[in-house]
C-alpha cells in the first residue's frame, strides 16, 4: 500500500490523503480505518475526521462505495486491481496520540488516517510526505527518497503494524542530537519554542538508557527516537512505540519543572521498549483495529512501567534519594488520597479502560493501572528482594519475561506472568495476587510492610492524606540502599 499525504492549505488543518492499494481481481474490497490506537486502551473513532470520501481507478473513473460500518467502507471494484482512495482527514489535536499540521510544522501519527486491508496488513507499505523541502522528519521509519526529490520525502514500513506504530515529526526547526548505546543510535528530537541544553539532556539520557539496557541485557531495535513537542500551554502526554516515543510537555518556560517531566516521561516511554512493545499480553498479539482488545495485565504494562521510569532514575544518579520519594510519594498520594476505597480490583480496572479508564469516572469506582500498579510492583520487587537478600529482584522477572515472551514475540497471559513471578519469588504468591492483584482490599498493610525492610512508611494523617518519610534504622537504611542502587 502506498500513502501520499499533503495539504494545499495546512491553515485549514486538512490533510490530504491517497490511498493506493494493489489487490486481487474481486468484485468488492473493504477498507478499514483503526478505531483506536496502540497505546490508548479506549474507541477514538478516528474516522469522525474524515470530511470527504471517494474511490477511483488508476484511470480516474469513480468507483462505487458504500459505509458498512462507522469506520469501515466496502468498494465495488468492478475488477479493478489498483484502486485510488482519496479522502481529506482533520488534524487539529495537539496531544501525543493525534495529528496535527501548520506552516511551521506537521505531526502525523499514521494510525489516525491510514486505511488499510485485512489483506494487506502483513505486506510493505510506503508513505509519501509533500512536504516543503525545507523541512526535516524524525521519524522511526527509514527514508527511501533522494535527497533531490524536492517537495517530497518517502518512509517505508515492513509492514501496516510497523507503519501505524511510528509517528512523525517534520519542521524546519527540528533540533536533534543522539547518543549511542552498545549497538543502538538514540535520537532527542525537539520542536517547539526551546534552547535545549544538549550537553545536560545527553548526559542524563545516557545513564538511564544505559541502566535500562544493562537491566534487561540488550536492546529490541538498532534506532530509536524520542519525538519531544513542546508546547507553550501545559501538558504532560507520551505514547510508546516500536522504535520511538511520542512526547508532548509543557509549558515551555517551566524551566526545571519542564525538564524533571522531559526526564521522567522519557525513561518511562523507554522501558516500554521492551515491557507492552515487545512483551505484549497475548490479546494484543497483534492487534485488532477495529475493536476492543480487552486484556487483564495492563497493571504489568503500564504499573510495572511506571515503576520503573522513576527508579532507574534514581539508579542512574539522575534522581537522588530525595527526588526519588517525591516521585513515589505521588503514587501514594494519587492512588490512596483518590482511590482508597474504590470498588474494582487492578485486574478488573485493567479490563476496564476499555470503558472509562482515562475518564474521572464515578466515585469510589476504579483504580489506577499506573499508580496502584506502580505501588504493587514495588511491594513486589521488595518481597523478592528481602526473599533472596537483594539476590533476586523484579528485575529478575522482567528479563524472564523478556526472554521468553519477548525476544520471541510471543503474547503472554495473565497465568504466565504469575508463573515467571513466583519462579523468581521462589514461593507462592497467592496472598499477593488476592490481596494486590485480584481484589480491592486496601493496601496499606502491604505496602507498609515492605517499605518498612527499606526503612520507609506511609504516614496516614486523619484528613486522609499520606506523607512518605524515612525511618532511622542502620539495617533498613542499608537495605534502601541496596535497593536504589541496585546493578544486579
Amino acid at each position: 500500500m502506498h500513502y501520499r499525504l499533503y495539504s494545499d492549505n495546512p491553515e485549514s488543518r486538512y490533510i490530504e490523503v491517497e490511498c493506493r492499494i494493489k489487490t486481487e481481481e474481486t468484485h468488492t474490497l473493504e477498507v478499514q480505518l483503526p478505531t483506536w490506537r496502540p497505546g490508548r486502551y479506549e474507541l477514538q473513532n478516528f474516522a469522525k475526521n474524515i470530511q470527504r470520501f471517494g474511490v477511483f481507478d488508476r484511470a480516474g473513473n469513480p468507483l462505487l462505495f458504500k459505509k458498512i460500518t462507522k469506520d469501515r467502507w466496502q468498494i465495488q471494484t468492478q475488477g479493478e486491481t489498483d484502486i485510488v482512495i482519496q479522502y481529506n482527514y482533520y488534524s487539529a489535536v495537539l496531544n501525543a496520540g493525534s495529528s496535527y499540521v501548520s506552516e511551521e510544522f506537521w505531526y502525523v501519527n499514521p494510525v489516525n488516517l491510514c486505511l488499510y486491508t485485512d489483506q494487506n496488513l502483513h505486506e510493505s507499505c510506503t508513505l509519501e510526505l509533500v512536504i516543503p523541502d525545507n523541512f526535516v522528519v524524525a521519524c522511526g521509519l527509514k527514508q527511501i527518497s533522494e535527497p533531490t526529490q524536492i517537495g517530497k520525502k518517502t518512509l517505508l514500513a515492513k509492514d501496516y503494524y510497523e507503519l501505524v506504530d511510528s509517528p512523525l515529526l517534520a519542521s524546519p526547526t527540528i533540533q536533534s542530537r543522539s547518543y549511542k548505546i552498545n549497538t543502538t543510535t538514540f535520537y532527542v528530537w525537539m520542536q517547539g519554542n526551546i534552547k535545549p541544553d544538549w550537553n545536560r539532556i545527553l548526559i542524563d539520557f545516557e545513564k538511564f538508557t544505559a541502566a535500562q539496557v544493562s537491566t534487561m541485557g540488550d536492546f529490541p531495535e538498532s534506532e530509536y527516537h524520542f519525538l519531544n513537542l513542546i508546547l507553550s500551554t501545559p501538558f504532560y502526554h507520551g505514547v510508546e512505540h516500536r522504535h520511538s516515543t511520542m512526547i508532548v510537555l509543557g509549558p515551555d518556560d517551566e524551566g526545571e519543572g519542564l525538564y524533571t517531566d522531559l526526564l521522567g516521561v522519557s525513561s518511562h516511554e523507554l522501558f516500554h521498549a521492551w515491557n507492552i512493545i515487545r512483551i505484549r499480553p497475548q490479546e494484543l498479539l497483534p492487534y485488532d483495529f477495529t475493536k476492543e482488545n480487552y486484556f487483564t495485565t495492563c497493571f504489568v504494562a503500564e504499573g510495572v512501567t511506571t515503576y520503573y521510569g522513576d527508579l532507574f532514575l534514581r539508579r542512574s544518579g539522575i534522581f537522588d534519594d530525595v527526588a526519588y520519594y517525591r516521585e513515589l510519594q505521588v503514587y501514594m498520594k494519587r492512588h490512596f488520597e483518590n482511590n482508597r476505597d474504590a470498588q474494582q480490583s487492578l485486574a478488573e480496572s485493567s479490563w476496564d479502560l476499555w470503558l472509562d479508564g482515562y475518564e474521572k469516572g464515578i466515585p469510589k469506582r476504579k483504580v489506577s493501572v499506573y499508580h496502584k500498579g506502580a505501588l504493587v510492583a514495588l511491594i513486589l520487587d521488595i518481597t523478592i528482594r528481602k526473599n533472596h537478600q537483594h539476590k533476586k529482584s523484579l528485575d529478575d522477572v522482567m528479563r524472564l519475561m523478556w526472554q521468553r515472551f519477548g525476544i520471541p514475540f510471543v503474547g503472554y497471559s495473565f497465568e504466565d506472568y504469575q508463573s515467571v513471578v513466583e519462579e523468581v519469588a521462589g514461593e507462592s504468591l497467592d496472598w499477593y495476587w488476592k490481596d494486590c492483584i485480584l481484589s480491592n482490599i486496601p493496601l496499606e498493610n502491604h505496602l507498609n510492610h515492605a517499605l518498612s525492610w527499606v526503612g520507609l512508611q506511609m504516614v496516614t494523617f486523619s484528613d486522609g492524606t499520606v506523607h512518605l518519610q524515612e525511618l532511622e534504622n542502620e539495617r533498613a537504611i542499608l537495605q534502601r540502599n541496596k535497593w536504589l542502587n541496585s546493578d544486579i
